[in-house]
């Protein structure tokens, strides 16, 4: 019983219902609901005319009273029901971004301060700042962990429930809790450019938007409204001119709204709404009502390979020595090209030198302090350092332990009175620099080591190539399974990379891709996208970079990821705010639900009417003439009770499917013909037969009440 209490106080503390209700009753407005709900505004239109017959005195005899009473109560409830579904779900949306703002509040931070830590407010922490962050604490602001790692509770932020196991650098984000350990982390954003910061901003920015599909219901359903209106108010002068004496507005007015898809029209708003809210609960900002309905339809899907097939941080796995070089000799070389590279492939090597152990002396790491650093560049595609005075450094190392090939060639290039360039990078950009070995003895070994989806760099001292360093980018945990939905969705990936054809190859066999464009350039995913437009196909591209704009701009959807830059934002019509590519599928899962969802609610409404239409309609007709009581199929009590049990049974279906319209029909990624089937068996056959039962029992329990034998 405590718990009942507990659980009752718990959601009367999450749903305002007082705001709620307010909301409701604002929208029973007939302007509002003529403008946003033509269905309902006939219902509504309805009440007025029955509650005006029955408040002028001398309109109605007597004994219809409690009948137009009944009547206009069932009109009314019909038409709040349904302005209550769509107030409950804004509400839901809204209390989204009330959520969000709790994880803005100031807390203490422990700011790190010459190894030392000292106690600052998190709103004065700046880009750069380091904190340290203990068991049971509050991540201050987002950043990356330079140190330790932890168990962090993100259920706030991303709705999943096991705590997250991060360590040296991964990414935090300001708001979440840390559950167990402890970690020193590097400050990314400042105050009101948080991850949470731009989830508010764009949650708040982000207006509902209605899909083409949805339009074109609106309108469907406002054609229906309006011959229905026609044929009935046709069916009473008609039934008046054939003596049928029993027949009343009210009864006409019961008969129109009876036969009206009223549940479809009652329930649309809060389809779309908690659609979007779902969207929205999985942090995706949908900014289009174009793209939700796209990407249900879509069947092509461009995927980077980087950070969405693979990890994106590719990590050195192996030193291949090169001309008689020894390993420690490539691993020295490689310490020396990578300790100015501030990538993680950079700090990879060094972790890998690490790893295997192998000793750098230390005046080898004075050396990059008297060299000049070569940064990586996109034309050049190699990194390193510069020695312009290689006799003052054989000097400084005479005597260290250091592989006898490596003190040669400095020498060599010492007495030539030749700087000395220690350089790594892309194979292709440093070969025709190569002449102590053989170009074709490299080329085989990079095309061994593409076949097996690895990554060669090739490491060079001047002219001579000392070794190759392998890296490897792993692909994705889950990815398979990613690839594997979207083809049962009728979804075909298609990888798009950089890499040459043979390692894009091989990586795409691994994640099950059969569709690859290798050595791509920007332009390229652009030109696909048109290509496969022209085609008829509905495309889905995702990007993260200005080069991404103009093929995210041409797709049908086009998703950005929310770590990205503002153009790629600006051009997409999906927004990821977890910045997760392999999320694709949720969006996909979630666009297909909301349009699955409205259908399988208009099949069930437009089935109920249809059964509807066989309750009342007789009904109204033995009203003047027993002899055609053959249609009544129910045994219905009378004609009053039946009418009033469709009725009841009309209103109160709207408030019942109001938990589906916002939970949304359970979706998986599954053939659509077998979905359509499925949901037709429950939604079509499951709503013809529904209102026979439901009306059959409303009408006992009214003739209980009402003493009618």
């Amino acid at each position: 019983m405590v718990m009942l209490m507990a659980e009752s106080i718990r959601f009367h503390e999450k749903y305002n219902f007082k705001k709620i209700f307010i909301d409701s009753i604002y929208k029973l407005n007939p302007v509002y609901l003529a403008k946003n709900n033509p269905v309902m505004f006939v219902v509504m239109l309805g009440f007025i005319i029955t509650l005006i017959i029955l408040v002028i005195p001398g309109q109605i005899p007597k004994n219809e009273t409690n009948f137009y009473l009944a009547v206009s109560l069932t009109l009314f409830f019909a038409a709040w029901f349904s302005t209550f579904s769509e107030a409950f779900s804004e509400y839901e949306a809204k209390a989204r971004v009330d959520s969000l703002k709790i994880f803005e509040k100031e807390i203490i931070a422990h700011k790190i301060t010459n190894e030392h830590y000292v106690d600052v407010k998190s709103n004065s922490l700046r880009q750069g700042d380091r904190v340290i962050i203990k068991k049971g604490e509050i991540v201050p602001s987002d950043g990356f962990i330079i140190d330790g790692s932890a168990y962090i509770d993100e259920s706030m932020i991303t709705g999943e429930s096991e705590p997250v196991y991060k360590n040296k650098g991964d990414h935090v984000i300001g708001g979440t809790k840390v559950i167990e350990g402890e970690i020193k982390v590097e400050i990314t954003s400042e105050r009101g450019r948080s991850f949470v910061d731009k989830m508010i901003s764009l949650v708040s920015q982000a207006k509902r938007p209605k899909s083409q599909s949805e339009i074109s219901l609106n309108i469907l359903l406002s054609g229906l409204s309006l011959i229905f209106l026609i044929v009935v108010g046709s069916l009473y002068y008609i039934l008046k001119s054939l003596n049928y004496t029993y027949v009343n507005i009210a009864l006409i007015i019961a008969l129109l709204v009876a036969l009206m898809p009223t549940t479809v029209g009652g329930l649309l708003p809060a389809i779309g709404i908690a659609g979007i809210s779902r969207l929205t609960r999985d942090n995706i900002i949908a900014k289009s009502g174009k793209a939700i309905e796209a990407a249900s339809d879509a069947d092509i899907i461009l995927l980077d390979k980087t950070g969405t097939i693979t990890e994106g941080n590719r990590a050195a796995i192996e030193f291949i020595p090169l001309d008689n070089f020894d390993e420690k000799c490539v691993a020295i070389t490689s310490y020396l090209s990578s300790f100015n590279d501030n990538t993680r492939e950079g700090k990879s090597i060094i972790d890998l030198i690490e790893s295997m152990k192998i000793k750098i002396p230390g005046k080898i790491i004075d050396i990059t302090l008297m060299s000049k650093p070569i940064e990586f560049n996109i034309k050049n595609r190699y990194s390193g350092i510069e020695i312009s005075n290689p006799n003052k450094i054989i000097e400084y190392i005479n005597g260290e332990m250091i592989c006898t090939k490596f003190m040669e060639i400095f020498k060599e290039y010492a007495i030539k009175g030749e700087s000395i360039k220690i350089l790594k990078g892309s194979v292709d950009a440093l070969l025709p620099n190569v002449d102590n070995i053989s170009k074709q003895e490299i080329e085989k070994l990079v095309k061994d080591i593409g076949e097996k989806g690895e990554t060669p760099l090739l490491l060079l001292i001047n002219t001579k190539a000392v070794g190759i360093i392998v890296l490897k980018d792993r692909i994705k945990t889950g990815i398979n399974q990613v690839i594997s939905d979207l083809k049962v969705m009728g979804i075909t990936p298609i990888m798009v990379t950089g890499d040459n054809p043979i390692t894009a190859k091989v990586i795409a066999n691994e994640a099950g891709i059969d569709r690859v464009i290798s050595q791509a350039k920007p332009i390229d995913k652009l030109n696909k996208v048109e290509e496969e437009q022209k085609k008829g196909h509905i495309v889905i591209a995702m990007g993260d970079g200005t080069n991404d704009a103009p093929a995210l701009a041409k797709a049908d959807v086009g998703i950005a990821m929310n770590s990205g830059t503002r153009a790629a934002k600006e051009a997409a019509n999906m927004i990821d705010l977890d910045s997760n590519p392999s999320r694709v599928v949720k969006i996909i899962e979630l666009s297909k639900q909301l349009l699955v969802t409205r259908g399988a609610i208009t099949t069930f409404s437009i089935a109920n009417d249809i059964s509807k239409y066989f309750t009342i309609l007789p009904m109204i007709l033995i009203l003047n003439n027993p002899k055609m009581g053959y249609l009544n199929i129910l045994h219905l009590t009378t004609p009053e009770t039946a009418i009033l049990a469709t009725m009841i049974f009309n209103a109160i279906i709207i408030p019942a499917l109001i938990p589906l319209a916002l939970r949304g029909v359970r979706y998986k990624p599954e053939n659509p013909r077998k979905t359509f089937i499925k949901n037709f068996l429950i939604y079509g056959i499951g709503g013809a037969l529904l209102p026979f039962v439901a009306i059959k029992l409303i009408d006992m329990l009214l003739a209980i009440l009402l003493g009618v034998k």
